[in-house]
């Protein structure tokens, strides 16, 4: 198994460089021309910081053989070479953690799952040190080396001090994870909201590429949202930018875990709904699958929760394009198994409360799978080391 320590640091030392770099990652191959038109800068300066980029064999350029002009040479392209490196993401849920091993360019390469027999701190640690060993036995002396981990948990993250502080699935307060986790893992350690690590792969590589201002809206076990304003990935001063699933949508609502009544979580979370539909049903419900057949099924009263959870959603949309005026906000979650049931409640409360141009925005759904929230761990970690302060 290859060692765990990184023996290298991104050659990258300018924010030019950076940018040039992730601009590449995000929409290359390009020619450097339109690198230059792409991040702003001058033909020079693309070539001053593509230069160590290449030599380090984090870039490579060559001929498109498929893409010659009418007259003159082949256009020649910059992209990255995704061999170069590798990176290991997991996302810890309630009940297990998932990891994946990605390339340089985020693409998975292994995925694996490990249940989890308790939440408490200690054995979460254990079952991620467990489950990036494993990982790392698929890496052989003959491939890239292993650069960085990054680590997706639910809740109030401090990406800069790599300390959860709060996350009410997991019962965690003040966990220094990123330190714990480095000391058993051995590598470079990223510790994100798992939104804004998913945020992260969207802005990279998904429905958020090439946008400066968008939002990812989550829905499941909770209401979460990332936010990308003019092109960076928004924490906010103290960690909780985008905490939409806490908006007050009815003020005499249901009480939230959070102490208030009326969030968009507490209305439309899944722990909300199966216990508002127990309550209009009287049914003896044991999780959220049972909710959804009853609701299929035809149920009035359950019907009726469901609708109400796609209104409180639209609403909460609706304040973030009102607050930002994202040119798209991207509907994520496992909750979308259920979208046939509030897809309507969602657009006609977005419309309603969307104030003027702001209900121009585009609002897409995208069922993404616990894998790519896992690679979206991986993309903070490949993020952490292009630019070691981010998130600081």
């Amino acid at each position: 198994m290859r060692p765990t320590t990184r023996a290298e640091t991104f050659p990258a030392n300018t924010p030019a460089a950076s940018q040039v770099f992730t601009t590449v990652l995000s929409h290359g191959p390009l020619a450097r021309l339109e690198v230059a038109r792409r991040v702003g800068l001058s033909p020079a300066a693309v070539t001053k910081a593509v230069r160590p980029l290449i030599e380090a064999g984090y870039l490579v350029e060559g001929v498109d053989e498929e893409a010659r002009p009418a007259l003159g040479r082949p256009a020649s392209l910059v992209r990255v070479d995704g061999g170069r490196a590798l990176f290991i993401g997991v996302k810890v849920t309630g009940d297990e953690i998932i990891g994946v091993l990605t390339d340089l360019c985020c693409r998975i390469r292994v995925a694996r799952h490990l249940p989890l027999p308790d939440r408490a701190p200690k054995t979460v640690l254990a079952s991620i040190t467990e489950l990036v060993q494993r990982l790392l036995t698929e890496v052989d002396d003959a491939t890239a080396p292993v650069l960085g981990l990054g680590i997706a948990v639910s809740g109030d993250v401090d990406r800069g001090e790599g300390t959860v502080r709060y996350s009410p699935f997991l019962e965690w307060r003040d966990v220094p994870l990123a330190e714990l986790a480095a000391t058993t893992t051995g590598l470079p350690v990223t510790v994100d909201n798992d939104v804004r690590a998913l945020t992260v792969a969207e802005q990279w590589f998904g429905a958020g590429a090439g946008l400066s201002d968008f939002a990812l809206v989550t829905v499941g076990a909770g209401i979460g949202c990332g936010l990308v304003v003019h092109g960076r990935v928004v924490a906010g001063a103290h960690g909780v930018a985008g905490e939409i699933g806490h908006v007050t949508v009815d003020p005499s609502g249901p009480l939230c875990h959070c102490g208030n009544r009326g969030c968009v979580e507490a209305i439309a979370g899944e722990a909300a709904i199966v216990r508002q539909v127990r309550v209009a049903t009287g049914a003896e419900l044991p999780d959220a699958d049972a909710a959804l057949a009853l609701a299929r099924a035809g149920v009035a009263g359950a019907r009726d929760v469901y609708a109400r959870a796609g209104e409180a959603i639209g609403r909460g949309i609706a304040t973030v394009a009102n607050l930002l005026g994202p040119a798209r906000v991207i509907i994520s979650g496992e909750g979308l198994v259920a979208y046939d049931l509030f897809a309507e409640q969602i657009r006609d409360a977005f419309v309603a409360a969307a104030f003027g141009s702001a209900a121009q925005c585009d609002v897409r759904t995208r069922p993404l799978p616990f894998d790519e929230w896992a690679r979206g761990a991986a993309a903070t970690a490949i993020q952490s080391f292009i630019t070691p302060d981010t998130g600081r």
